[in-house]
């Protein structure tokens, strides 16, 4: 029962956000999800359905590199890690989707990181 409910506000709080948040060719939508161990990114076209870069703390490299892959310095090296792919690719504008999470904590360090690393929201 309290589990049903907290699913449905955690649906409305995505939805809520991804009402206003849309990736077209030239500004995709730069995802992030995390859960208790990880955090994962991805950039996206929404128009075509497509992942252009992504990064997350389960990827073979990062692993090795993480001990501890939920905390907010992993979060640091993933948003570093998905901006190089991105200007990699040439992508230099994204529109940030939190998804249903608060701007702070990991999910604000990975939007710093991405800032530092070159990508502007």
């Amino acid at each position: 029962m309290k589990t049903e409910r907290l699913k449905k506000a955690a649906l409305r709080r995505k939805y809520h956000v991804r009402k206003k948040v849309f990736g077209t060719p030239d500004r995709p939508r730069l995802l992030v999800f995390r859960s208790s161990r990880h955090i994962y990114a991805q950039i996206v076209d929404d128009v075509a359905g497509a992942t252009l870069a992504s990064a997350s703390t389960r990827t073979k490299g990062m692993r090795d590199q993480l001990p501890n892959a939920g905390n907010k310095k992993a979060a640091e090296i993933i948003g570093e890690a998905v901006a190089k792919q991105a200007l990699g690719v040439g992508i230099k504008c994204v529109c940030f989707d939190r998804n249903r999470y608060k701007f702070h904590g990991r999910v604000r360090a990975l939007a710093d990181a991405a800032r530092k690393a070159g990508l502007v929201f």
